[in-house]
Parts: C-alpha cells; structure tokens; sequence
C-alpha cells in the first residue's frame, strides 16, 4: 500500500495545495487506517499490479510493479430521503508510466460492476477543483457536478450578529 498511497498523495498534493503532507504524518498509522477500512463490507480495494510474480500471495508479499489502484464505499440512502443508493470513489489513482494505456478504464470498469452488482444506480466522487486532468477525465466518463463544496478560513468569517 505504501508503494502506491506515497505517490499518489505526493503528486496530488502537487497539484492541489490542500492535498499536500504534513511533514509529520506518520505512514504506518495512514496504512492501518485504510486496512481498517476495508474490513468492513461497505469499503473495497482494487489493485492494478504490472509483473506479477505470484498471484496467490497476500498482497503485501507479492513481488509486482504497483501500477494503479481505486477505493470504493458504498453509500445507501437512509430511508428518510429519496435518493439512490451509490458506490463513491474514494482514492483513484494510475501512476505516469501506465497512464493513457486503458488502465484508468478498467480500474472504473471494476468499480461500475460492483456498483451494479451491489444495486446501487450510480458512482460518485470527489475531486478537487484544480485537478484538471482528474476532472477532464471524469467528464469524459459523463460525470456530472451535483453539489459544490465551499471553504472558507474560519477567521475570515464577520457576522453582524
């Protein structure tokens, strides 16, 4: 996991400022969290690998190229609102050298057909507004905007109250 999560989060934070790592983040502790994670049913990983030695072997023991990964959760609506249930993109990431060669797609592809097979009617993701390439991506595949996430620094806040 630290072959791929490392690189990922250090070229996002490269394009988007709010993604950067703090230079006291503790590595071990994000890999837990994310093995945690996906010990629930709701949360899935797929892996991309590039010269796979052993397929049959845990993942942390394969000998392989870490070429790409997608997180899913699957979010169902609580009885209260009507709205469908969705599988939401979690981290989606293919790195450079694999990039333009359909991995991105079949990565997708994976996360479509657990969607489908779990009865959720769409995909849903978050992506920053400066990653350009992520959202020409997503537009491409028919994503659509359905909310805006503000921010603003709390101290910047004045109210006449």
């Amino acid at each position: 996991m630290e072959e791929l999560w490392l690189p990922y989060r250090r070229e996002l934070g490269e394009v988007v400022e709010a993604q950067g790592l703090s230079s006291e983040f503790d590595i071990e502790a994000e890999i837990e969290w994310h093995i945690d994670r996906f010990e629930t049913a709701d949360s899935r990983l797929w892996v991309a690998l590039d010269d796979v030695d052993d397929s049959t072997a845990p993942l942390e023991e394969i000998d392989a190229t870490f070429a790409g990964f997608i997180s899913v959760d699957l979010e169902t609506a609580p009885s209260a609102f009507d709205w469908p249930d969705r599988l939401v993109v979690g981290d989606f990431y293919v790195r450079e050298l694999y990039r333009g060669a359909g991995l991105a797609d079949q990565l997708v592809a994976r996360a479509v057909q657990s969607a489908r097979e779990d009865g959720c009617e769409q995909l849903a993701l978050e992506v920053d507004i400066d990653n350009e390439r992520a959202l020409a991506y997503y537009e491409k595949l028919g994503f659509e905007v359905g909310k805006y996430r503000m921010r603003v620094p709390v101290e910047e806040i004045e109210l006449d109250v």
